[in-house]
This record gives structure tokens, C-alpha cells and sequence, in this order.
């Protein structure tokens, strides 16, 4: 009689809702359906990489499926950029040595664009490994949505929602920042949700005189207030064409210290999320007359209990995950496909984003109803 597959599940990046709930998916499938041995790795790679491992069980996953964050822990350690004792180790090995040791027939990692390229690598290494996309940004390749999307789209709305309020009571420009380093999924869908009267996204490059002039046109047909939604990567053009010079300094420099540089500044550039905010506040105050005011609305997007749709799209995609498993299908991506799910080689999302065509429905919907892009 053969033996039960045993298989690793871990959760990488940053949190986000929808992570308890993809585990159980998993794991209730991977015992209940396959017979199969489950073994989790706290705190993503590093955790793998120090073999720190906790039997999972179905008490284990009893309970879980509403609760946010992640039982095992998450972090943003790369296998082979790990920092222990101050310098930057490669660990690969001591994760294939995991791997081994746990005599291991599958790995399972629950993660984002980051993930997707991590465990790459660990297939590369030799290890049969499945991935399962989650991310509040919506921007991982090849799938249609991502674990925490959903869930964060009806908390940044109900935020929105909440600001027409004090907006409309005081006069105001109330500029709400949303998640979304490099992709504009989430604040161009939680706009359009909530009604903003301006949204910014980083694929379309903003004028500022493009936005106050639309603020200015509700001034003067009586409208003395405006909500102004914007990710944390919008840009304007100057800034935007800057940061593609940057990009394109970065791929020309030699490895060494000048590509060191630049990835310094361009890692500084990424990081002004809440200086460009009120900056823009501050210039959108300046040229319409109007108290303008930033909310922030931050890690309160990637916590809590995950909506219903995030938890039946992290059941599904992890039942689809335990198949696999059971069918020694590796080296993929469970992407969400439709009502259904479908396999993508990992080589294939490893290194691309899903950002928001300027064609897409989204976008020609929010010009449809008259709001302000910036452009």
C-alpha cells in the first residue's frame, strides 16, 4: 500500500484576507479527499529554510476560515536573498534540505508576484511545487482575480463611502489613498464603486491641471466638494517619465555599484506613497481654493475577516491546488479562470504584472460616467 503524500503549505508576501480560508481550502481537500499528510512552514521561505514546520490536521483547520491574517505566519524573504546575521545569504539549499528531510512530495505557496518568482526558483532547485495567487492588488499574471481582492475592493468602498459625508458637510477635497504599488485594480474599481469624482491610477499619468480643472467644474455647477481616489503608485507625467528613466538606468547599469544606485533611488521613489498624497493635497488646496484633507486608508485594507467571495474563491482555488497534488501536476499556478480554474506554468507568471489596460471596460466605464482620470 503506498504511502501518504506528504506536503508542505506555506504563505508568503504581505498579508491578506482570505489566507486561513485558502489554507483550510487546501488542507480539508488534501486530508479529507486524498488521504494526504499536511506540514506547515511558519513565516513564508525563511521559515521553510530554518525547518520551522507544525503539523496540520483537521482541528488545525477548524475554525480558521473566517479569521483574517494567516495561522502559519507570513514574510518577504526571498530563498536566495535571505539576511542572517546582518549579511545577505542565498538559501536554496537549505530549503531543498527541508524539502528532503520532510520527505516532501509537494510544496504549496500561497503568495503574490514575489511568490510566483520564489517558487520558481524552488522548481528550478527540483522541488514539485503549486502555487495559489493571492494579493489585495489584483495584479498577479494569468489569472482573473487574486485571494483578498474582493475583500479589499468592499473595504476601500465602504471607506469612500463613508468620506462623501464629511466631504459634502465641510466643503471639502478629501483625497483617499489606496493600496496598489504598480497596478491601479483596486482604487480605479473601489472609484468606481464609490462614486470619486476623480481617480488616479498608476497606468495613466496625471496632469494636475487636468484634475483641478474637474474639480473646479463641480465648483461651478454647485457641487462645493469632491472625492479624489488615488493608488499609491499614481503619478503625474513628470514623475512618471522620471521613474521610466530610472527603469531604464536600472537594465542598462552593470551589476555592481552604479545598478546599486540606482535601485537605492528607485526603491526611494516606490516608497513616497504617502509624501506624493499630501503633496498633491497640498497643490489641489492651492489651486482650487478648497480645504483639502488625505485619509489614508492603509493596512486596514489587507486585515480582517475576508468577504464571501474571497472565502469560496480561496476554497476553490485550493481544492483545484489539493487535484493537482494528487494528480503530480507541478511546476504551475492555480489561476482563477471564469467559475472555474485552470493550470499556468509558473515560468509563465514568474516576473510579469497584470496592470490595467488603458482600453479596458474598467477605464472607459469611469470616463462614461464622468469621472476624472487625470489625463
Amino acid at each position: 500500500m503506498a504511502r501518504p503524500k506528504r506536503v508542505g503549505i506555506l504563505t508568503a508576501g504581505g498579508d491578506s484576507p482570505g489566507l486561513n480560508a485558502a489554507i483550510r481550502g487546501f488542507g480539508k481537500a488534501a486530508i479529507g479527499a486524498h488521504g494526504m499528510q499536511l506540514f506547515g512552514f511558519r513565516d513564508g521561505f525563511r521559515g521553510l529554510a530554518d525547518d520551522r514546520s507544525v503539523k496540520l490536521d483537521s482541528s488545525a483547520l477548524a475554525g480558521i476560515l473566517t479569521i483574517g491574517g494567516t495561522i502559519l505566519g507570513t514574510s518577504r524573504d526571498k530563498p536566495h536573498r535571505m539576511v542572517v546575521n546582518g549579511a545577505v545569504v542565498d538559501r536554496t539549499e537549505d530549503i531543498v534540505r527541508t524539502y528532503r528531510r520532510h520527505k516532501l512530495d509537494a510544496l504549496v505557496c500561497i503568495g503574490g508576484n514575489g511568490t510566483a518568482k520564489n517558487s520558481l526558483r524552488l522548481v528550478e532547485a527540483g522541488l514539485n511545487v503549486v502555487m495559489l495567487p493571492k494579493t489585495i492588488d489584483n495584479d498577479i499574471a494569468e489569472t482573473d482575480t487574486s485571494i483578498g481582492f474582493a475583500t479589499a475592493l468592499e473595504i476601500a468602498t465602504e471607506a469612500i463611502d463613508r468620506l462623501h459625508s464629511t466631504a459634502h458637510s465641510h466643503h471639502r477635497i478629501i483625497l483617499a489613498e489606496v493600496m496598489g504599488h504598480r497596478a491601479g485594480w483596486l482604487t480605479l474599481a473601489a472609484g468606481i464603486a464609490g462614486g470619486a469624482d476623480v481617480i488616479l491610477i498608476p497606468e495613466i499619468p496625471y496632469r494636475i491641471e487636468a484634475v483641478v480643472a474637474a474639480i473646479r467644474r463641480r465648483t461651478a455647477s454647485g457641487t462645493n466638494f469632491s472625492i479624489v481616489a488615488v493608488a499609491e503608485g499614481a503619478r503625474d507625467i513628470d514623475a512618471a517619465a522620471h521613474y521610466r528613466a530610472l527603469q531604464a538606468r536600472r537594465r542598462a547599469a552593470p551589476r555592481g555599484l552604479e545598478r546599486d544606485a540606482v535601485e537605492a533611488e528607485l526603491a526611494s521613489f516606490d516608497s513616497d506613497h504617502t509624501g506624493h498624497s499630501l503633496r498633491l493635497a497640498g497643490k489641489l488646496e492651492a489651486l482650487t481654493g478648497l480645504e483639502t484633507r488625505v485619509s489614508i486608508l492603509g493596512y486596514v485594507q489587507r486585515g480582517g475577516t475576508p468577504s464571501p467571495i474571497d472565502r469560496v474563491l480561496a476554497a476553490r482555488l485550493g481544492n483545484a491546488g489539493a487535484d493537482l497534488v494528487a494528480q503530480g501536476t507541478f511546476g504551475v499556478m492555480v489561476a482563477a479562470a471564469g467559475d472555474g480554474t485552470r493550470t499556468v506554468p509558473l515560468e509563465v507568471v514568474g516576473g510579469q504584472l497584470k496592470t490595467v489596460p488603458l482600453d479596458h471596460p474598467l477605464v472607459a466605464t469611469a470616463r462614461n460616467v464622468g469621472t476624472c482620470l487625470g489625463d
